[in-house]
């Protein structure tokens, strides 16, 4: 979902506005959220735990759910988004669409239900789920056996050139979206379109 429909959400320049708006220490922050991010998108960790870790591990002026409610407000509809392809195709009712992202719980829920994407999927694949995150190749695995389709039978589209490349040498096929356009592109030449 993160960098094809909506913003990664607490991506980089997510983090750099948290830091400068909450004046948070950038070397510091930025060392815990990498030594804590993984566990919490794998559904390890709670959000709770996540910030303990990584922003209230000292005194703070400001509350957990203030914080909190400041990630969740990074999700929005990414200014290319393949959104419009996405509707199209679930109206189609032609292909098995899924979502397959790195997500923790807290936001996936938020992300799912804020932007109205249950609606779109028939099955949702998250690393808080799974216990896996891309590009890690466990997680490709665990979606094939899930779904019980033949990775030939699977296209697969991510902003992220590792998690394209995962998918690949899971034998699905494979597209890095880079804005709408090029993706309605790409899947016509597929014939998907």
């Amino acid at each position: 979902m993160g960098g094809v429909l909506l913003t990664n959400g607490w991506d980089t320049s997510e983090r750099a506005l948290a830091i400068e708006r909450f004046q948070l220490d950038s070397p510091g922050f930025e060392a815990c959220h990498h030594a804590a991010y993984p566990a919490w998108e794998r559904g390890a960790i709670s959000a709770q735990a996540y910030l303990d870790a990584t922003v209230f591990n000292q005194p703070r002026s400001f509350s957990h759910d203030e914080f909190f409610a400041f990630i969740i407000a990074q999700s929005k509809i990414l200014p290319d988004s393949g959104l419009g392809t996405l509707k199209e195709l679930a109206a189609s009712n032609k292909y098995m669409l899924g979502a397959f992202n790195n997500e923790a719980r807290e936001t996936n829920k938020y992300r799912f239900e804020t932007f109205g994407l249950f609606k779109y999927f028939k099955v949702a694949l998250s690393s808080c789920y799974l216990g896996l995150r891309k590009p890690d190749a466990p997680m490709y695995q665990a979606a094939l056996e899930i779904l019980g389709r033949p990775a030939e039978r699977i296209l697969f589209i991510d902003d992220r050139i590792e998690n394209v490349n995962g998918a690949l040498n899971a034998g699905m096929h494979a597209i890095q979206f880079v804005g709408e356009k090029k993706l309605r592109s790409d899947l016509a030449s597929l014939g998907v379109l």
